[in-house]
């Protein structure tokens, strides 16, 4: 009889049946243990696109954010220097046809083209922000086929 709780000649230790584990098996899942496992995916894979989604929304605010402060400091900057260089085309046009006030009108229109031109294009800079999470949106789309296990859906749309 070989005794199983001594070391054996060789210098080995072996272990009672009392502490050896069984390799996992696929039929020793039950489906208690596979639901469990489902659902804690399920929330982890949640928590991920719920994190994606916010990290989405910060990245085009943060640009948004950084276009506003540009076309503030812009403007403010742009007003002072424009005043003063108006003043001066008006002065110089008022000269050139012996009348300060038509040159004055003059400037004043040409000025107010050239700002709804520049408004034009502000304004198509700020619809054209994106402030829907797109790659989100296309994982959610894909979910419920990867969750019935195909993986290729993408490649077939």
């Amino acid at each position: 009889m070989i005794d199983t709780d001594t070391p054996s000649a060789i210098g080995e230790r072996s272990t009672t049946r009392s502490t050896r584990q069984k390799p996992p098996t696929a039929g020793n899942d039950n489906i208690v243990d596979l639901i469990r496992q489902l659902a804690g995916q399920g929330s982890h894979l949640a928590e991920q696109q719920l994190s994606l989604v916010k990290a989405e929304i910060r990245e085009a605010t943060g640009d948004l954010k950084a276009g506003i402060g540009a076309l503030v400091g812009a403007a403010v900057v742009g007003m002072a220097g424009l005043g003063v260089t108006l003043m001066g085309i008006a002065y110089l046009l008022g000269q050139a046809i012996d009348d300060v006030a038509l040159a004055t009108l003059i400037v004043g229109l040409a000025t107010l083209v050239l700002a709804y031109l520049l408004y034009s294009g502000a304004s198509k800079k700020m619809s054209n922000a994106h402030l829907t999470p797109e790659r989100t949106q296309r994982t959610l789309e894909r979910t419920p086929d990867i969750a019935r296990g195909d993986l290729h859906t993408e490649q077939t749309r």
